[in-house]
């Protein structure tokens, strides 16, 4: 009797045929905008959440509405964004014009974000489509930092153009928020792995999204448990969450599955750190020039420890990463006006 094969880390690829992401015709690799990888936009549960969700950063706020039937839009609704996003990129960067409005492919879709495409998997894609455009979010989240407060959706209008008679979707055309058109125009955008689509659970997909924007090629960045479940958006109990995390540490130190970084526990502290391979690859791409870390010089360190005496400066510094949303023109300063006006607030370490 033949054992039964082992579960895999990882989803397989389920289209192995030569064109597997579809839109690399266009050179459109998997973008994502920097706003929603930052921020917990999108709910972590697999079944329908209709709870309400709040969440605030330093001076961030938001509020998110699920939509009354289908509920919250959740991480893989967001497989839909990050193909669209992906085509107005790589349509952006041959010199075309592009809007709010794009027409796309059903089948395309399913294949390029690796998922089946049976008559189930159409009727997925459009429940998927009702969540993006009826989430409503409230928020002072802006492509450039912080804006006024308003109310903004992911997509804004979803009309099927063509419908077989098993009634799959052939085409679909959306209207894009007007802040994802505008972070493709500003180029306010990251490069993800393609692997990114056969991760199977939500808080993979989150912890590789924050890898992607708090790590990207600098050394390793470590973050505390309980601000690491806050960023992801967990409505889990913290000793749950742990054991989550542990597990995806576990599974990732055995098949290194997770793209592009290595994910350890230590203690209450996730470390990450990018892979051989992620910088060999990305390193010098022109494709990355606007993610470059920002670094700090070892004399900063010295000056942020007389502006917030007793304090450990590197756990200020994550905080301190985390606050920030755009790169500062002068880091050192930044940080160290950050490590003083800190212990103005809160004065010695507890």
């Amino acid at each position: 009797m033949a054992r039964p094969r082992k579960r895999t880390a990882l989803l397989p690829q389920r289209h192995t045929e030569p064109d597997l992401f579809v839109c690399d015709i266009l050179d459109a690799t998997p973008k994502s905008d920097r706003a929603s990888m930052e921020h917990p936009l999108f709910s972590l549960s697999v079944k329908k959440d209709l709870a309400a969700f709040e969440y605030e950063q330093g001076n961030v706020k938001v509020k998110i509405t699920p939509a009354a039937e289908e509920g919250r839009a959740n991480v893989f609704d967001r497989d839909i964004l990050i193909y669209v996003l992906s085509q107005l990129m790589a349509a952006k960067n041959e010199g075309q014009e592009i809007g709010r409005r794009v027409r796309i492919s059903a089948h395309d879709l399913l294949k390029a974000t690796n998922r089946h495409t049976t008559g189930q998997a159409y009727a997925t894609l459009r429940r998927a489509l009702t969540r993006l455009q009826f989430t409503q979010i409230e928020t002072n989240i802006h492509d450039h930092g912080i804006g006024e407060w308003r109310s903004i959706s992911f997509i804004t209008d979803a009309r099927i153009v063509k419908e077989d008679s098993t009634g799959r979707l052939l085409s679909v055309e959306l209207e894009m928020g007007d802040w994802l058109v505008k972070a493709i125009e500003n180029k306010n955008v990251l490069t993800l792995n393609k692997a990114y689509f056969q991760l199977r659970k939500p808080l993979e997909r989150r912890l590789y999204e924050l890898a992607r924007k708090h790590c990207g090629k600098q050394d390793v960045w470590r973050i505390g448990l309980d601000k690491l479940q806050h960023k992801t958006g967990s409505t889990s109990t913290a000793k749950e969450f742990k054991r989550l995390v542990k597990a995806i540490c576990r599974a990732d130190e055995a098949q290194s599955h997770m793209p592009d970084y290595r994910f350890r526990l230590l203690h209450d502290v996730l470390e990450i750190t990018p892979k051989p391979e992620f910088l060999e690859i990305y390193g010098d791409s022109p494709s990355f020039a606007s993610e470059v870390s920002v670094r700090l010089s070892s004399d900063a360190y010295d000056q942020a420890r007389k502006a917030a005496p007793t304090w450990d400066v590197y756990a200020l510094e994550q905080e301190w990463r985390m606050w920030m949303n755009d790169p500062p023109r002068h880091p050192d300063a930044a940080f160290i006006g950050f490590c003083r006006k800190w212990y103005e607030r809160k004065g010695k370490a507890p």
